[in-house]
């Protein structure tokens, strides 16, 4: 069975640059302020991209360009020209075989109640829906909507740790100071909260360690890797089980604390 979907054009004819972009700032003060806020209401995901805009990341222009002008990354575009329809297709993805990549994710995104078109559209009220229609925007929207997906390949559920880790997973792959910053101020803030020796720092410092080792998901097909068993997907990638991240979890229950309402028990 083909798991092809509609592919763009041979010759991509956006530029890879828009020259109205406006060379980004960084503002840690902004940061800190957004990251309060966030902290204050964890589902407000707006205040996670006000951070990645205070904090921009170094040489994105260059690993874009990189990506998009390489083999790999012109049939990726060809083949994947919006993933967001790819991955909110579960008809489509259920069709792939039992025990897939495709068959976790569905199960993931319909427990957690979400959609990849959910978190365009906080991007987008982010934006005011403002798009620049260059390859750069295409390369940081794969880096976007491969979050959720993150989760399911790594074991990172969506309790305050488990984000922290996707995010620390996610700096080893694509270094932007915003997700090591929120990585690890989240962590510090679990450890207020909870005032255990659970060793949150211990996890997302192997989540970072994790992402390293882990070839870049978003400059994968995830065509292809939706369609990889789940097991074998991982150890293709070098996706091992998350140790601290279990122990801490471990730890916190033992206390009678609910890892995965933290942010609710601080409140």
């Amino acid at each position: 069975m083909s798991h092809e979907f509609a592919s763009a054009p041979a010759t991509d004819p956006r530029p890879m640059f828009n020259p109205a972009r406006v060379k980004p700032r960084f503002r840690p003060f902004k940061a800190m302020h957004h990251f309060r806020k966030l902290i204050a209401d964890k589902e407000d995901t707006s205040e996670v991209f006000h951070i990645f805009e205070a904090l921009p990341r170094r040489n994105f222009r260059v690993e874009a360009q990189a990506f998009v002008e390489s083999d790999e990354g012109r049939e990726i575009i060809r083949r994947e020209p919006y993933l967001p329809d790819l991955l909110d297709d579960h008809e489509r993805l259920r069709a792939m075989p039992a025990g897939s990549v495709a068959h976790a994710y569905c199960d993931f995104m319909k427990s957690e109640g979400l959609s990849a078109a959910g978190l365009v559209a906080e991007y987008d009220r982010f934006t005011g829906g403002k798009r620049f229609g260059d390859l750069m925007e295409y390369y940081g929207n794969r880096n976007r909507d491969t979050h959720d997906l993150l989760h399911v390949l790594t074991g990172y559920g969506r309790d305050a740790l488990g984000e922290q880790c996707v995010l620390a997973f996610t700096y080893g792959q694509n270094p932007a100071p915003a997700n090591l910053f929120i990585a690890y101020a989240g962590g510090l803030n679990v450890k207020k909260t909870t005032k255990s020796d659970a060793p949150v720092f211990k996890a997302i410092n192997e989540a970072r360690k994790l992402g390293r080792a882990c070839p870049r998901i978003s400059e994968q097909s995830i065509i292809d890797l939706l369609a990889e068993p789940l097991d074998a997907a991982r150890k293709r990638l070098n996706i091992t089980p998350p140790v601290h991240y279990e122990e801490a979890h471990r730890r916190l229950r033992a206390r009678g604390i609910d890892p995965y309402d933290l942010l609710t028990n601080a409140a």
